[in-house]
């Protein structure tokens, strides 16, 4: 799903898995990628996480823009960003201290480059 849906609920993240905002893809600037669901554990309220994601290209950007964006409810206004990457080569981030319900990755721009790869572990 390369560009934000509602039509489906989204997938959920527990702690450990690895989900693929982008797979293999070449978005254009200002395609949010597929979103995340983050559950809560009963007993551990608003707990901030520690959120790492990464950016892979298949041919690498000659410049790029990706936001790991995070929101309360599902609802693409209500998404902002808490981190961005601008490494043409690709690079692994870690956010710490993230109070979200829910997790995308948005391309903001994009120049030249293919296979574009960003997956979150949360």
């Amino acid at each position: 799903m390369p560009t934000y849906s509602s039509t489906n609920p989204p997938l959920a993240l527990f702690p450990g898995d690895i989900g693929f905002s982008f797979s293999n893809e070449s978005p254009a600037g200002g395609t949010a990628g597929a979103q995340f669901a983050l559950p809560s554990p009963a007993g551990f309220p608003d707990q901030g996480r520690t959120v790492r994601w990464q950016t892979i290209f298949a041919s690498a950007p000659t410049s790029v823009s990706l936001s790991l964006q995070a929101a309360m409810s599902d609802v693409d206004s209500e998404y902002s960003t808490v981190d961005t990457s601008t490494a043409p080569a690709g690079e692994a981030r870690t956010v710490t201290n993230v109070r979200a319900s829910f997790l995308r990755i948005k391309c903001n721009s994009a120049s030249g480059g293919s296979g574009y790869t960003a997956k979150l572990l949360a």
